[in-house]
């Protein structure tokens, strides 16, 4: 069954974790005003460009646009098409296209994570199974892309060079790094193309569908690329959380699935000359390896997490998020001064305050 517009709806403070005090002129209300209902326009687009006339695939392809979710993309595009001139009808495509193109994503994201949870609710291929998941995700592939080529030869070309970004991601992090790789620059690569790459084309398509300045486009988008990254370096910190409560998830998932985080990565490098932090890394892989053969001592696992949370790794973690955070909005200085420019760089704070 469908969630009603009114339970879906999302503003700007939700999605970007900006309040009403940051925009106090009537300018910059006017502006703030402008991205609600940019956005209200959007996500009713999104329910007509996600139906089929196929029964099982416009129950399958709605399902996680029903289950909720922040819409942080298609508001970076509608944020950075005030630039030029606001909320086109291109600007509006682009952002739908943008929205299609990450929740098909998520499906493919699933299957290959064997995720059980989604948006607070069981994962596609946990309803459907795997084939009918990754069809799913093909379908609102190819949406995105006819919806995309309306926009013209440079909207396709973007749109099929993120696609190979987020197929190369996925794939990289799936085969690990190569030998003599170093594992946390392969790492940082796979979140620049599996998070970082999308985030990135939805900020370039505001600016270009708006017909803003053509000097704005590589600020946003190397601000969406950066800050991508920090908020897949904050989930890593987040999820060693013991507060499910808030997270929604046992401290560790990732770790549990065998995803090597970057606390991971950084307690192996020094292990090599820190006995302490060897132990650790042993204890941590030897409970994993357990649990996959159901043999999982829980309390020795969700003892060597918490001792991976308190560690120094883990404070380095969130000061490489904080590093990516700050060179994102260094990166808009081309931009000039006004409510975008406070927008993304109030979004670029919040991003990294989701781990106090």
């Amino acid at each position: 069954m469908s969630i009603p517009i009114s339970r879906r709806s999302n503003t700007l403070s939700s999605s970007l974790g900006l309040g009403e005090k940051l925009f106090e002129s009537s300018n910059e209300r006017k502006f703030a005003d402008a991205i609600e209902q940019g956005l209200k326009t959007v996500e009713a687009g999104l329910l007509d460009q996600m139906q089929f006339a196929d029964e099982i695939a416009d129950v399958t392809s709605r399902y996680l646009l029903d289950a909720g979710g922040k819409r942080v993309r298609p508001v970076l595009t509608l944020l950075t098409a005030q630039l030029g001139d606001g909320n086109t009808d291109s600007v509006i495509t682009a952002a739908q296209a943008v929205e299609i193109t990450h929740l098909a994503s998520l499906y493919h994201d699933d299957v290959m994570d064997e995720a059980q949870m989604r948006r607070g609710v069981p994962s596609a291929q946990n309803v459907w199974g795997n084939s009918v998941a990754i069809l799913t995700g093909d379908l609102l592939f190819a949406r995105a892309s006819k919806l995309i080529s309306s926009l013209g030869e440079r909207a396709i070309t973007l749109q099929a060079s993120t696609f190979e970004r987020l197929c190369l991601g996925q794939l990289h992090e799936t085969i690990g790094p190569r030998h003599g790789e170093d594992p946390v620059q392969h790492y940082v690569q796979v979140l620049a193309d599996k998070t970082g790459s999308l985030i990135a084309t939805a900020a370039e398509v505001g600016v270009i569908f708006s017909n803003a300045p053509e000097d704005y486009v590589e600020p946003v988008r190397t601000f969406g690329e950066k800050i991508g990254i920090a908020f897949q370096l904050i989930d890593d910190v987040i999820d060693l959380s013991t507060e499910t409560d808030k997270t929604g998830k046992a401290a560790g998932t990732d770790l549990r699935a065998g995803v090597a985080t970057l606390p991971l990565l950084y307690l192996r490098e020094l292990a090599a000359t820190n006995t302490a932090a060897d132990d650790l890394v042993r204890r941590i892989e030897r409970e994993v390896t357990a649990a996959y053969s159901g043999e999982a001592d829980e309390a020795a696992l969700s003892a060597a997490i918490a001792e991976l949370r308190g560690h120094a790794v883990t404070k380095r973690t969130l000061e490489e998020a904080y590093r990516w955070s700050r060179e994102a909005v260094e990166a808009l200085d081309p931009l000039p001064k006004g409510p975008v420019k406070k927008a993304l760089t109030r979004f670029a704070g919040t991003i990294v305050e989701r781990s106090n």
